[in-house]
């Protein structure tokens, strides 16, 4: 079928709309006239370009902590809502975001979901969350994975509050109806391991001689801002820029090499200064978050100016090019690994 076949429907008649009436009471409806709304010629993303300016949402979200404890709203978070999609909770077709909050001396109750969760820290001094057993420190950078139907909570035993990047795929996990959740016995989940043990066991090239990979989740719980940022300014000392991209690496699940969740794909990446990048699009709508730096992107027709903490959403198949004016360090994360399992992603370069 033609893709101006797609775009056109065909015209109404007062005929035509009595039949579509008579279908109507049987539960039915005539396929030529959505055709081109659910079959169409290239993405239609229902999300739009968006920047949310940490500095304006920081203050926010600490008149929030005064609002409401973390208890009581089991978590504490300002969910990102792209304009595109108002009241749905969603910052991209297929996933949350949002900056969830931990004041000194809190706890947020232990509970666990069929969503996978990753964070990404913004401030922490001495912050923690605990996954499957283990605790683990909260540091600026770090990016933190919360497997499927894992036990998970928070706590912050500093005097400064602790705030992060919360993505999460709920939207894709509700539009499978596959939803679940329930709490902990506890407030707080028994530690079991050892600090770092999660790192420890499968984060050095090494693993136990006896240890089998099962569900598609990286068995690693937290992968350090400065070990990964080691590793990609370390890896550009000996490539080329990418005309787009500038420097950039993906974060993978050491014991397979794919994403270290299915669902959600994540990178680093560098743009060295003055760099100007020529615009690519993709059809994974992209959140990102500005760990250094400043610059500009490019969206569509649209240009955000961002530093360090802002983040800011390309929809799928959108052009998008990047500007530094001083070396910047972004962190990114998307639904690729579906795409990619599914044999329905693109890229171009333009």
């Amino acid at each position: 079928m033609s893709a101006s076949a797609l775009d056109v429907k065909p015209k109404v008649t007062a005929e035509r709309q009595e039949f579509y009436g008579r279908l109507g009471q049987k539960s039915a409806a005539p396929l030529w006239e959505v055709l081109s709304d659910i079959v169409t010629a290239k993405p239609k993303p229902v999300g739009v370009p968006a920047l949310w300016r940490y500095d304006e949402l920081r203050p926010l979200l600490m008149e929030a902590g005064g609002l409401i404890t973390a208890q009581e709203a089991e978590r504490r978070v300002l969910i990102l809502e792209n304009p595109g999609i108002p009241g749905k909770s969603q910052i991209t077709g297929t996933l949350y975001a949002g900056l969830q909050l931990v004041l000194p001396g809190e706890t947020a109750p232990s509970h666990r979901h069929t969503p996978s969760a990753l964070r990404f820290v913004l401030e922490s001094e001495g912050g923690y969350t605990a996954v499957d057993g283990e605790r683990i420190a909260m540091r600026p950078g770090d990016f933190i994975v919360t497997p499927t139907w894992t036990f998970h909570d928070h706590g912050n035993d500093s005097n400064a509050p602790i705030v992060w990047m919360d993505v999460l795929d709920l939207p894709l996990i509700n539009s499978l109806a596959t939803g679940f959740a329930e709490h902990h016995p506890q407030e707080t989940q028994p530690v079991t391991k050892h600090p770092g043990d999660s790192l420890a066991r499968y984060g050095n090239g090494l693993f136990p001689v006896n240890f089998k990979p099962g569900a598609a989740v990286t068995p690693v719980h937290v992968y350090p801002y400065e070990q990964s940022r080691a590793a990609l300014l370390d890896s550009a000392k000996s490539a080329e820029a990418h005309r787009s991209h500038g420097f950039k690496m993906r974060y993978i699940n050491p014991a397979t090499g794919g994403s270290p969740i299915a669902t959600i794909g994540t990178f680093l990446q560098m743009l060295p200064a003055k760099f100007s990048g020529a615009p690519y699009r993709s059809t994974d709508a992209t959140i990102y978050c500005v760990k250094e730096g400043r610059g500009k992107s490019k969206i569509g027709d649209t240009t955000f100016s961002w530093g360090p903490r802002d983040i800011f959403v390309v929809p799928s198949w959108m052009p998008v090019s990047h500007e530094a004016s001083e070396q910047s360090i972004l962190f990114s994360a998307s639904d690729r690994p579906v795409q990619q399992v599914l044999g329905l992603w693109r890229e171009e370069e333009l």
